[in-house]
């Protein structure tokens, strides 16, 4: 790789702007996130029976988890519509109306009628606001993360992006915490509460969005006359294979994570190994080491490359399918909270930590928002169904079905990063030491 195709990353130092960036990026994420994954929570706790009521709480759980799907099956669409705006209009407007959508579908959810109260009206309203969550949260992480990478220094891109993916753990954790106090309340308020509160988040995420300014890259491909007529298009013609490998290399992270945290909150629940307030202090313990754990991943990256690390990870996640079920099925809180914490801040953190800079160096700049975002969300349509996958491999093999598909998506991320290209490799940390010596920092970053 030549200095000149290093140059698509950005200033060699990268801009003034770009810890600002990046902080607000990742502040955008952690209430998209807050958002989105709230949902899940409120779907395997409470939903079954608010808008799914039927004898058999397996049943009810089916169906929640259903609804939960849907929102991860939008995503890809989210993902085309904000990659070809990032591409053709800039990552910061794909930034605030996603922000905006998002706060309206998830405020909407706290107000939505039970099914005691409307009847079938209930989940289709219920679907409804999910399917417009899947949307804006599809176009969400291309502009967020394309934004931090673009403003950020060729040396840090791990440590920059690192800001922005942590933000989901900030936003599961913002999420359980408020979800922890609401259980005490009891009856609907306890779910209602979550949804309605995040429009406060929402609005102080617009204006810090607000202030950010655009990709310098997008800059750049725009002055040029670059910007292609069809963005989803030409990435499709030209880097298929790229994306293909993309949505290998998510899937042992966001399926792994509707395993190990979306059904296991369910299955820990219904297994009675814990109760309701036991289960969401262990994810919030779990998502505030994730929050450290996914930035110090993403600087390791910067020293070791993207690739090794998501080899390892995958091959150790691999390996902790079934000990993870066996370590819960104890009952012991302690061995709960350390499974919870292991499967979260290793399995899924150090991918999450390593996809930040390694997806977006996957594309050209001309169509990297298309790009990234396209194998970034179709993954999603797969980690969407898993609990409800998972839930009828339980009834159908127990805990071993949920474990062996667990290990099955690390497989898949395993062959995924054997299969695609170092882009952090020595020779491009040798040419971005060069350019650095070489090039005056006329900023501060």
């Amino acid at each position: 790789m030549s200095n000149e195709a290093l140059t698509m990353r950005g200033p060699v130092h990268g801009t003034k702007d770009a810890r600002r960036v990046a902080i607000g990026s990742g502040v955008g994420a952690v209430i998209e996130t807050y958002d989105f994954i709230g949902f899940g929570t409120a779907a395997a706790l409470y939903f079954g029976t608010a808008f799914f009521p039927t004898g058999d709480p397996v049943t009810g759980t089916l169906a929640a988890f259903a609804t939960l799907g849907v929102g991860f099956a939008a995503r890809p669409i989210g993902g085309i519509i904000g990659g070809h705006l990032g591409d053709k209009l800039g990552r910061k407007p794909v930034l605030v109306a996603s922000l905006i959508l998002m706060g309206i579908a998830t405020f909407m959810i706290g107000l939505l009628p039970t099914y005691s109260q409307v009847g079938l009206l209930a989940p289709a309203l219920l679907v409804f606001v999910r399917i417009v969550q899947g949307l804006a949260f599809g176009a969400e992480w291309g502009g967020a993360i394309l934004m931090s990478y673009e403003h950020a220094p060729w040396k840090s891109k791990g440590k920059y992006t690192g800001i922005v993916q942590a933000g989901f753990p900030v936003g599961l954790l913002l999420a359980n915490l408020v979800f922890l106090f609401s259980v005490q309340l009891g009856g609907e308020l306890a779910w209602r509460i979550p949804f309605l509160a995040s429009i406060v988040l929402v609005a102080v995420g617009l204006i810090i969005r607000s202030k950010v300014p655009e990709s310098p890259v997008f800059d750049e491909v725009k002055d040029s006359g670059a910007i292609v007529k069809s963005p989803i298009v030409e990435v499709i013609k030209t880097d298929w294979r790229n994306i293909v490998k993309g949505i290998g290399l998510r899937i042992a992270e966001t399926a792994g994570y509707a395993v190990s945290i979306t059904y296991m909150i369910s299955y820990l629940h219904t297994q009675q190994l814990a109760d309701k307030t036991q289960t969401l202090v262990a994810l919030c313990i779990a998502s505030a080491i994730g929050i450290f754990a996914t930035m110090a991943w993403a600087r390791l990256t910067d020293r070791v490359g993207r690739r090794p690390l998501y080899i390892w990870s995958c091959a150790f996640a691999l390996l902790f399918g079934i000990p993870m079920f066996l370590l819960v099925n104890t009952g012991l809180f302690i061995l709960i909270i350390a499974t919870l914490a292991i499967s979260y801040a290793v399995c899924q953190n150090s991918l999450a930590g390593a996809q930040g800079a390694w997806f977006p160096e996957l594309f050209q700049a001309k169509t990297r928002a298309s790009g990234a975002s396209l194998a970034y969300q179709i993954s999603a349509m797969v980690s969407g169904f898993t609990p409800f996958i998972t839930t009828l491999l339980f009834v159908s093999f127990g805990w071993m079905g949920p474990a062996l598909l667990f290990s099955t998506y690390a497989a898949i991320g395993l062959c995924a990063a054997i299969a695609t290209r170092e882009t952090w490799g020595k020779r491009e940390r040798r040419l971005a030491d060069e350019a650095s010596k070489s090039t005056p920092e006329s900023v501060n970053v």
